[in-house]
């Protein structure tokens, strides 16, 4: 009898494992990403927190410790390795939010209804840039703050609505 590997059908040899195995890898990262793009985003800057505290598998919330602030904290750990941090007024409007790790988080589902003022204003920065070349990004506009930087590997900045800042709550908080 041959030998054959465990993950391959009868009959398979054992010059298809490392092609089964990857098939089957592939075959998982695209069920994952699927399930992940099947969730519906709560909300936004803006609106109310964007995933709830009860996560998929991959995804992790929490409320963070209750302090004097006027605002609640939740993070948020994304399976790319990306802690987002989305800032709550008590009446449950995500007023900033601020993002750091491997891989940008994703601002068209954070900053919402905002995103297309977001992207118009750093598609005029890039134009402004010598052929386009990105960098940091800050951006002051029609009521919405958002800087943002890093390289591959290692991204960070934070969004926020000024007129939204609860009062006694300050912007530089929102890290």
């Amino acid at each position: 009898m041959k030998n054959r590997h465990p993950a391959l059908p009868a009959g398979a040899s054992a010059k298809a494992a490392p092609a089964a195995a990857l098939a089957a890898s592939l075959a998982a990262a695209f069920a994952a990403a699927l399930a992940c793009a099947a969730l519906p985003a709560h909300a936004e800057l803006g609106g109310a927190p964007t995933w709830p505290a009860l996560q998929p598998e991959g995804r992790q919330s929490r409320a963070l410790a209750a302090s004097a602030a006027p605002y609640d904290v939740v993070e948020t750990h994304l399976p790319s390795g990306t802690v987002v941090r989305e800032y709550v007024s008590p009446t449950g409007m995500v007023f900033g939010i601020a993002w750091e790790g491997p891989e940008m988080a994703p601002l068209n589902t954070l900053l919402g209804a905002y995103f297309p003022t977001y992207r118009q204003a750093l598609d005029a920065r890039r134009a402004a840039r010598h052929g386009g070349a990105p960098g940091p990004v800050e951006i002051d506009q029609a009521g919405l703050v958002v800087q943002s930087g890093g390289h591959m590997g290692s991204f960070s900045g934070r969004a926020y609505l000024p007129d939204a800042i609860p009062q006694g709550a300050d912007a530089a908080a929102i890290r």
